[in-house]
């Protein structure tokens, strides 16, 4: 009941008054418009409320949350599914106890490291999965900063970033060389980079874009920004890192981004002479996205030819990228250098970091339809249960100890189902982005949790990492694909709304995101009739770009905002149709979207 009553009071702090219009037909008997403005935004800015929709062409059915409904049970006891961000229906628990199940995971890999004096909040003391569950945990977390700003204050003078935080017994420290750790004897705890890893300096530009979306800070970006660049021009000049003929990030020769190197004992996570060396696609598109903060970091800040630089650094990235792993299809696994490989297969490999690239913006809508189209044609030839390969094929004579279909040689991967659902949602494959989702619904129903890997054939959950990996990337698919929220400003100012719940079976339900940090709400409603749909939200946002999914079978007559005929454009992205318009958003914006007769 607190929780309740807490977000409620969250609710009534964040909205004010907005200008809606209120015709003359609208008003009661000896009612003024001054009044019946004041009677709407009561009634409508307070979600708990009974509802008025009497200006509305479509109306809710029922209000959420609730418990039972028409004689189903359609909420949990004490409303465990409620937080950032959650779901509610008239139908069912199961998504919105999925997205709970979900948040649960990445909670339990919260934890605090106490170094050089400091208090770190870290989800996993490493800053890789600390920084790919950010995009889940930073709904609710209220320490996004500590680990992200102890990790850029010890970077190197070199320019790389150090990576994670062990006990001194644990030997990761001696795996490397010894400008590659810090030992801090006091608190028996080391900072460990491990010098193969390729992935590091990227992941930190992409943490400050998380944790800046959140708060807003500029002067914080102010002081973090030359370290970001840094690490960057580390990471695209370096010997250990640069190809220069080809202008792209190399690695070791490992499965996509893994830590350790094949043929190598595993013991061994140094660059050396004789290290084979590869180019694998996922540290270029994490690179390239980089850039692209950069590029957004300088130009808030006013660093118009810097911005100016980076995006064309971003650009000739990209074109070798296609230039040497592109295969017409998706990314080859590696490109070697120096070495032949374990087999002649990685023209044909397709390794997880495909996934990812379609979300990091290095592909454009006819290359992520072609990455997709792949791994729905492996789903059809595959004997795994699924196609959410870390890779496929494997390689068959093991890498590094690892047999074909364990660990990350084969092994199915919730992290790579996350982000192709996502892809999926945001590419015109709406509805194999929901049939992703609600495979693994059923997968964490059967098991009652998720975990980190799963064995190809018999679902048997495999160790070897953090399972709130996987949790983070199917929870942002839900958020910002299948709710289709999408914060492009900070503090959800500005918004990109691109709702698809007319793939679900759902017919009426809230959706709510935000940041419960800057008690920032996003609260969506929408409903579905013979009429048409509706739907709602409830934002700080100044402007929303809608985007919205219509079904398969109806044609929009006309759209209504805020009960305000308004012009549209219809667009066609593959099969899928959306209605596209962009308004100057109030604290509440509806839009009902009316069926042709």
């Amino acid at each position: 009941m607190k929780k309740i009553l807490a977000f409620i009071s969250v609710l009534a702090i964040l909205i004010t008054v907005p200008s809606w219009t209120v015709y003359q037909s609208h008003l009661e008997a000896g009612q003024t418009i001054k009044e019946a403005k004041c009677q709407l935004v009561q009634k409508r800015n307070n979600p708990y409320s009974t509802m008025d929709d009497s200006i509305y062409v479509i109306k809710y059915q029922h209000k959420l949350p609730s418990m039972n409904i028409n004689g189903r049970n359609n909420g949990s006891y004490n409303n465990e599914e409620m937080g950032m961000p959650s779901l509610l229906t008239t139908k069912d628990t199961r998504l919105g106890e999925f997205i709970h199940q979900l948040r649960n995971v990445i909670f339990d890999d919260r934890r605090l490291v106490f170094i050089d004096g400091k208090i770190l909040m870290c989800s996993k003391n490493w800053i890789r999965d600390h920084v790919h569950e950010m995009k889940a945990f930073k709904h609710w977390e209220y320490d996004n900063e500590s680990f992200l700003n102890f990790i850029i204050e010890t970077q190197s003078d070199e320019g790389f970033f150090y990576e994670l935080i062990k006990q001194y017994d644990d030997y990761h420290w001696k795996m490397v060389n010894e400008d590659c750790f810090i030992l801090y004897p006091d608190d028996n705890l080391t900072l460990v980079r491990l010098e193969l890893e390729a992935d590091v300096e990227y992941l930190v530009v992409e943490g400050a874009m998380q944790c800046y979306r959140v708060n807003g800070d500029k002067e914080w970006l102010k002081k973090i920004l030359a370290s970001l660049e840094k690490g960057i021009d580390y990471s695209t000049s370096s010997p250990k890192r640069w190809d220069a003929e080809r202008g792209l990030v190399k690695r070791p020769f490992t499965i996509d981004t893994w830590d350790f190197t094949y043929n190598t004992d595993t013991n061994n996570r140094r660059i050396e002479d004789n290290t084979p060396m590869s180019i694998m696609h996922g540290d270029n598109s994490g690179v390239y996205q980089a850039m692209g903060y950069l590029s957004y970091f300088n130009r808030l800040l006013g660093n118009h030819k810097k911005a100016k630089e980076w995006d064309e650094r971003a650009a000739e990235l990209k074109r070798n990228m296609f230039k040497y792993l592109w295969n017409a299809n998706y990314f080859i696994h590696q490109l070697h250098l120096n070495h032949n490989g374990a087999d002649t297969l990685e023209n044909v490999r397709l390794s997880l970091s495909n996934t990812y690239n379609m979300n990091r913006g290095v592909t454009n809508l006819e290359q992520s339809r072609a990455i997709i189209e792949e791994y729905i044609v492996r789903r059809e030839t595959t004997e795994s249960f699924a196609e959410w390969f870390s890779i496929d094929p494997p390689y068959q004579n093991g890498f590094s100890g690892h047999p074909p279909g364990k660990y990350v040689n084969g092994a199915i991967s919730p992290f790579a189902a996350g982000e192709l659902a996502k892809a999926a949602f945001n590419n015109g494959y709406e509805k194999y982005g929901w049939d992703i989702i609600s495979r693994f619904i059923e997968l964490m129903e059967h098991d009652k949790t998720i975990y980190f890997l799963y064995s190809p054939v018999d679902k048997t959950p495999q160790g070897g990492g953090p399972s709130a990996w996987g949790a983070a990337a199917l929870m942002s698919a839900i958020d910002e694909g299948l709710a289709g929220i999408v914060d492009m400003d900070t503090g959800y100012k500005k918004i990109s709304f691109s709702p698809r719940f007319v793939v679900t079976e759902y017919e009426e339900l809230r959706y709510i995101t935000g940041y419960e940090k800057t008690a920032t709400l996003v609260d969506t409603r929408f409903i579905i009739t013979d009429k048409g749909m509706r739907y709602d939200i409830i934002s700080p946002a100044t402007e929303i770009e809608a985007h919205i999914l219509l079904p398969d079978n109806r044609q929009c007559n006309y759209l209504l905002v805020n009960s305000v005929k308004t012009p549209f454009k219809e667009v066609k992205i593959g099969d899928s149709r959306y209605l596209d318009v962009k308004v100057d958003s109030e604290e509440l914006t509806t839009f009902e979207i009316i069926w042709e007769d």
